[in-house]
């Protein structure tokens, strides 16, 4: 369930990037230069929660590295979309 919550953060996180995006820069190329942004700044924040996860909660890297990758790739996924069918 967490990992879910996590997952629709990302894309709720995404909407809020591209929202700015669109704001500040109007129009796509703007959706496009925020979904590049957001790539980086979401890898960050699953490998953080990747550490809380092996530090805190005591699983080990391989327990939670497939995880992380959830985590990230999904998110992420949605945003090389975004990039392609803007750009």
């Amino acid at each position: 369930m967490r990992t879910a919550l996590i997952i629709v953060g990302g894309a709720v996180l995404l909407g809020v990037f591209g929202l700015i995006g669109w704001w500040i820069g109007g129009g796509p190329r703007a959706t496009v230069t925020a979904a590049k942004i957001f790539i980086p700044f979401w890898l960050i924040v699953a490998l953080v929660n990747m550490w809380l996860g092996v530090s805190r909660a005591g699983y080990s890297v391989a327990e939670e590295l497939p995880i992380f990758l959830i985590i990230f790739a999904v998110p992420a996924a949605i945003a090389a979309f975004l990039w392609w069918r803007f750009s």
